[in-house]
């Protein structure tokens, strides 16, 4: 029989050796490790004849040893992977995501507005939603693209040449295969993201440590020189981009009247309804294309609110209720439609 023929035949002795050393028959197992050693002399069966002849006489049952402890890696591969803790929501903050997500036809609707809303109105309202349906806060499904929505649709509404373009298009029939997020949205993105609009609104500090979404710089290592350069460098496009959008936003957000006559609004007007006196500029007549009915309902909110604080604050200064019960009574009905929604 050749070398190999041997290994062949002792390696299959030492296979009988150990099935008999695991029954307990240590007598066998010496008898077939001997053979084995004969035929092809291995340091694996010399280890197999010592643990053998030191477990005792042929029937007795080898002593089994205690069992260790499992090692670090072993005890890694039992543990169940590593499972991000489920954040909680209430179901009113699921109705609110669904309710913008799935029910709403258009800009207004989502803010909760009317058509004839003003841009305080459309602020306050967008506001109230964007601190219930921010991420950080509701983690309800859904709450990320409830809250973008909000997002564009107070950035459209409050820019009027976007809001008087997104009325004339807005009511175009929906294509029936498009999601009505795609109906209402096609073509009236904002320019700005969604946080940046909260943080124009809110600034950085919202939520302080709230969730995911960090808005504090941290203070890292001082860049080289190069990498200070490179990093400016390719920060530029985006810091002239969000110049650009504060610059126009706050040329568009200008006023179109003043209650008091001044070097800039000088021509007087008063409103149909009321008989409120307001100023303009003297382009008013050519360059304002909105709606006047809209423009006029704010001009005597406005001019309301301030008369009744005016009331009340004289009526607190000098002891006289009456005049601050009359000044409590006064109505301002674009604030009370707000409040009567937001119960």
């Amino acid at each position: 029989m050749t070398i190999e023929g041997n290994k062949d035949e002792a390696d299959r002795c030492i296979e009988i050796a150990q099935i008999a050393f695991k029954m307990g028959n240590t007598e066998k197992a010496e008898k077939f490790l001997l053979k084995a050693e004969r035929l092809y002399p291995t340091a694996h069966a010399k280890e197999l004849l010592t643990r053998v002849r030191a477990a005792g006489p042929s029937g007795s049952v080898p002593k089994r040893s205690p069992p260790s402890s499992p090692s670090s890696e072993e005890v890694r591969r039992r543990k169940p992977p590593h499972q991000a803790p489920q954040r909680e929501y209430s179901q009113d903050q699921v109705d609110a995501v669904r309710r913008i997500n799935t029910k709403c036809k258009d800009y207004y609707e989502i803010l909760g507005v009317t058509k004839e809303a003003t841009d305080s109105d459309i602020k306050k309202a967008y506001k109230k939603l964007a601190l219930q349906l921010h991420p950080d806060k509701n983690h309800a499904p859904g709450a990320a693209e409830a809250f973008k929505a909000i997002g564009n649709a107070a950035a459209i509404l409050t820019d009027p040449e976007k809001r008087k373009q997104y009325d004339i298009r807005g009511e175009e029939p929906a294509p029936a295969q498009h999601h009505h997020h795609q109906y209402y949205a096609r073509g009236f993105e904002s320019d700005l993201t969604a946080e940046e609009l909260f943080n124009m609104f809110f600034g950085a500090t919202a939520f302080p440590g709230g969730g995911p979404t960090v808005y504090t710089r941290r203070r890292a290592r001082e860049p080289e020189p190069r990498e200070a350069h490179a990093g400016i460098m390719q920060l530029l496009p985006i810091l002239v981009l969000v110049l650009l959008s504060m610059m126009s936003g706050f040329f568009i957000n200008e006023p179109v009247y003043s209650l008091t006559a001044n070097p800039k609004y000088p021509v007087p007007r008063e409103t149909d309804n009321l008989k409120v006196p307001y100023y303009v500029k003297e382009n008013f007549h050519t360059d304002y294309q909105g709606s006047m009915r809209r423009l006029e309902m704010a001009i005597e909110e406005e001019y309301i609110k301030n008369y009744r604080e005016s009331m009340a604050w004289k009526a607190r200064n000098f002891g006289d209720s009456r005049q601050y019960a009359e000044a409590q009574k006064l109505r301002t009905p674009s604030c009370e439609r707000l409040k009567n929604f937001n119960r």
